[in-house]
């Protein structure tokens, strides 16, 4: 990634080109945060998730983070991640949605696919997300793109996916899939 004052780096610049829909590209930041708030539970289908989406994130992971644009510059999907500094070779996404309006279209493929590049860039080998069990369309998606769920201790099928009980706390489990990023870095068919 390019500090301050310097030009973009080669992944930088393809993560930010224009993509599927014509949308723009940009990496969020701490002033977009209450616009995204305001959407998440709607975009999560009602599920009170605003909580886990703090300000911090884009304080200390934008430069990781994708935000995509429509040309009226409303939100049509976000990704926040990082490279972990515990486990250099791994990616992780803490969150990621698109506008329910516009599913179906590519952006989420997009947002995963942009951000694998960005990852690889920075030495990470493998993209992590944790996933609600229980949300069939987010399981179903990453599936899609060619993840898998990890076991691990106590790992067990929950809504008929391997996941771990209360994995963020009591009541909250989570799938974590897993995947290559080297399938991310291939270019968009747009």
């Amino acid at each position: 990634m390019s500090g301050v004052g310097e030009a973009p780096s080669g992944a930088e610049t393809e993560a930010l080109a224009r993509g599927p829909l014509d949308l723009a590209w940009r990496h969020p930041g701490e002033d977009d945060h209450p616009g995204l708030v305001a959407l998440v539970d709607d975009w999560y289908g009602g599920r009170r998730v605003h909580a886990t989406f703090g300000r911090f994130l884009l304080a200390y992971f934008g430069s990781t983070s994708l935000l995509a644009e429509t040309v009226d510059r409303k939100v049509a999907g976000y990704l926040v991640g990082f490279v972990s500094p515990d486990r250099p070779e791994e990616a992780f996404i803490h969150t990621a949605a698109v506008n329910p309006n516009l599913r179906r279209r590519g952006v989420g493929r997009e947002l995963y696919r942009r951000f694998g590049i960005l990852a690889a860039a920075r030495g990470a080998r493998r993209l992590v997300v944790p996933v609600w069990p229980g949300d069939p369309m987010a399981v179903k998606f990453h599936h899609a793109l060619g993840f898998e769920p990890q076991g691990g201790d106590g790992a067990m099928r929950l809504y008929g996916t391997l996941a771990l009980p209360d994995y963020e706390y009591p009541g909250e489990d989570r799938a974590i899939f897993v995947r290559e990023i080297a399938e991310d870095t291939s270019r968009s068919h747009g």
